[in-house]
């Protein structure tokens, strides 16, 4: 089963819900949580339910104890940024250093790289469809919750202008039930993105044009964080097998980079600089 959550405090994840609910079979069901009834969909063999949280999403660290039977996670969510930039989005949530916004203290939850790179292509592909004014990106790893599932958010931003943009979030809502219904075993390589700006265009790039699939990506900010111990758990952490890492270099402070190298050599990932 796979499990969609928006919070009822969020327009932008509610506008997204109702660009779901319109667009695809969803029915009612008798169950019911935290006080709103749970829908229910078949999309490509895949049963999906999608819920709705009182706390923002953020927040939904216990959700899988009520649904243990959930492969993947897909939170709707506004995005913010100081910018108002508009900007759909993809990401895993986890915390490199300290739990500031949900989730715990250097867990990261696990990253589904090949679903979040068909949401990310969908995004592209329907912003040229829907004539939107948007830009694409991943984003980086960050905030809570962390999972021991497979999870990504998917988002609508930046600024209250693009939550109540109903095209955008039927970008979002499309780009989101399209990586699901594809979700599945999958024998492509992972790779983790280190260095550059939290949306970072060059990762982006990549993904869209099939040179690589992202699971976890640690910005700039984050790298002096960053440690054997958290390389490891990035790397157990993404559903599919990571075999190497890509480095933006120039995205990567000069104190950095000997300790990152020295980092990648000790666990004997290999690794590309772009």
């Amino acid at each position: 089963m796979i499990l969609i959550a928006y919070s009822s405090k969020d327009v932008a994840g509610t506008n997204i819900a109702k660009q779901v609910l319109h667009h695809f079979p969803f029915a009612k069901t008798d169950k019911v949580f935290q006080d709103t009834p749970v829908y229910f969909a078949q999309v490509k063999g895949k049963n999906i339910n999608l819920v709705t949280l009182k706390d923002e999403t953020v927040y939904a660290q216990d959700l899988p104890a009520h649904f243990s039977n959930a492969e993947l996670v897909v939170f709707l969510s506004r995005h913010s940024s100081q910018s108002g930039k508009p900007t759909l989005s993809v990401h895993v949530p986890g915390n490199f250093g300290n739990a500031e916004l949900g989730g715990f203290p250097r867990q990261v939850s696990v990253a589904p790289a090949k679903a979040m790179r068909d949401a990310l292509k969908t995004l592209a592909q329907l912003r040229i469809e829907l004539n939107l004014e948007y830009e694409v990106s991943y984003e980086c790893t960050h905030h809570g919750p962390s999972l021991n599932v497979p999870t990504m958010f998917v988002e609508l931003g930046s600024s209250p202008l693009q939550w109540s943009d109903f095209r955008a979030a039927e970008a979002v809502g499309r780009a989101a039930i399209n990586a699901i219904a594809d979700f599945g075993f999958s024998e492509e390589k992972a790779v983790l993105g280190i260095g550059g700006t939290h949306y970072n265009q060059r990762f982006t790039k990549m993904a869209l044009k099939n040179e690589a699939i992202f699971g976890h990506m640690i910005p700039k900010y984050a790298v002096a964080e960053f440690d054997a111990e958290i390389l490891r758990h990035c790397m157990e952490r993404t559903l599919e097998t990571v075999t190497s890492a890509i480095i933006d270099w120039k995205g990567v402070k000069g104190d950095d980079k000997y300790r990152l190298l020295k980092v990648l050599g000790d666990v004997g990932l290999p690794f590309e600089k772009v």
